[in-house]
């Protein structure tokens, strides 16, 4: 399960998505993110889908990697299911004794279903098609007018982004000491709930470790790279929006205007 997380994680590629600012993609995701809350209709929810599909394909993503991407937080996607199936009032469809599943319940838990998955797959499309440093340059723009009151925005930026991009670092150092403890006879698999809590142990201390190592490592080549925060810091790629931007933007406006229209208005 470890290896089937892949946010984070930046795929090469050449397609309008790649080429687009960093700074168009983080503010469409964030807009998309809340327009997935907007919607509350099945056939919303169809157009929302058949469009991320759409934008998944275009952009030259494996749509395997993506499902792949999905694996970790079906878990969460259950759990949060049956809870709502189980507790929701409405009309009853089975009942035993204190539980009961309703057509409310088991509304509410697709529908949640849906939005995680979306959520997830659009916050993972932004790192999948922009590099690391691309990034850290599109919210340091972002966030540029807080300058003005004293807010070290470069440096959270270089935080947020050294944060995301040691994401699948640590996930394959997490699989490398699970491996190397299951040979020396770690059971990870049996036992209840709290038993295999305390089986991680022995893999959480030597991450702490690695983790706290490569940060060490991490400070010391950018010092010996005489870096200083980003006052008089200059960069080899500047930021600038094209013909890529326009088109993916208007793609995306006019499909937003298009489903809120039919959600709200015509129906």
């Amino acid at each position: 399960m470890i290896k089937d997380i892949t946010i984070g994680q930046y795929v090469p590629g050449d397609s309008l998505l790649h080429k687009a600012d960093p700074r168009t993609k983080i503010i469409l995701t964030f807009i998309m993110m809340i327009f997935i809350f907007l919607i509350n209709t099945y056939w919303g929810y169809l157009l929302l889908t058949l469009f991320t599909a759409i934008t998944v394909i275009s952009s030259n993503i494996p749509v395997k990697f993506v499902i792949k991407g999905l694996k970790p937080v079906l878990f969460i996607v259950i759990f949060a299911g049956i809870i709502n199936i189980f507790t929701i009032k409405g009309n009853e469809i089975w009942s035993w004794g204190f539980l009961s599943i309703t057509y409310e319940g088991i509304n509410v838990a697709i529908k949640m279903a849906i939005r995680l998955f979306l959520l997830i797959i659009t916050a993972s499309l932004l790192t999948y098609t922009t590099t690391p440093i691309a990034l850290t340059d599109a919210i340091e723009k972002l966030l540029g007018p807080l300058k003005r009151i004293k807010v070290p925005v470069h440096e959270i930026a270089m935080m947020m982004t050294i944060a995301l991009r040691f994401i699948p670092t640590l996930l394959d150092e997490t699989d490398k000491i699970i491996k190397a403890q299951s040979s020396r006879g770690a059971d990870f698999d049996s036992g209840n709930m709290i038993e295999r809590a305390k089986s991680f142990i022995p893999v959480l201390i030597p991450l702490f470790i690695s983790a706290f190592r490569r940060a060490d490592e991490l400070a010391t080549a950018m010092e010996g790279r005489c870096y200083r925060g980003s006052e008089g810091r200059t960069r080899m790629k500047q930021l600038h929006f094209s013909v890529s931007d326009v088109v993916v933007t208007g793609i995306t406006v006019a499909f937003m205007t298009w489903v809120l229209l039919m959600e709200y208005v015509l129906f």
